[in-house]
């Protein structure tokens, strides 16, 4: 027996039925959405060990386009992790901004376009949920997909926008879950809603900003009053 078997196997979480994997997976995703907020460099190594589980979680309920999701979010994370640190090392900051108009409709075609591409695939495979599936929830399956890997791309590149792509992947994610019978991760996708919501009003707030450090004040730009870190 694999030393990791009992990561397939189910508990009892308030008489819902939840995988181990689940569980641990979606734990550390919260923790990846708070430190993401705090703009902490964690963020990604915490994310990566989290998909993994996901990932595992995923197989067990044949969602193959949130699994197909997983693995991406691990190479993404990667590259979001290296950049950062070089924008931290380079820099000595990490700045946040508004995407152009540009680029933001750039990412509401590549959303939109993506989600008909790869739901077609997922569809002509039957590698979502189960043989003859309806449509709506391979696209919903798709959407996920799609906007995980914009989110991660925009997270990267320190788009205030980043948090409105999660927010659309939400909006999707918690019936779906519920549905597949992943009854943490529908919890989970709740509690990310709000933690979202807080996460827009902080990058907004900050897209000004260079953000020195997420531990220490930040530096307000454009001729506006420092913040300084009381004396200890």
């Amino acid at each position: 027996m694999s030393a990791f078997h009992w990561l397939n196997e189910q508990f009892s979480f308030f008489g819902l039925p939840v995988y181990w994997s689940d569980f641990f997976g979606n734990l550390l995703a919260l923790a990846t959405v708070w430190l993401a907020l705090r703009r902490s460099l964690v963020a990604w190594p915490v994310q990566i060990l989290g998909s993994v589980l996901l990932l595992i979680a995923s197989l067990n309920v044949h969602l193959g386009g949130n699994a197909a999701r997983q693995i991406v979010i691990i190479v993404s994370a990667s590259w979001g992790w290296a950049t950062w640190k070089r924008s931290r090392e380079q820099e000595g900051t990490i700045n946040v901004r508004w995407a152009s108009g540009i680029e933001r409709a750039v990412m509401a075609a590549a959303m939109v376009a993506g989600t008909v591409g790869f739901g077609a695939i997922l569809k002509g495979t039957d590698a979502s949920f189960y043989p003859g599936a309806p449509w709506w929830m391979v696209l919903a399956d798709a959407w996920i997909f799609i906007g995980s890997i914009l989110a991660m791309y925009s997270q990267a590149r320190r788009y205030v926008e980043f948090w409105f792509v999660w927010l659309a992947v939400d909006l999707v994610g918690v019936p779906l879950a519920i549905h597949s019978e992943l009854y943490f991760s529908g919890i989970v996708y709740g509690i990310f809603f709000v933690m979202v919501l807080l996460g827009i009003r902080d990058w907004a707030a900050r897209s000004k900003q260079e953000i020195a450090s997420p531990l220490e004040p930040a530096v307000l730009v454009e001729g506006r009053e420092d913040a300084v870190r009381a004396a200890d």
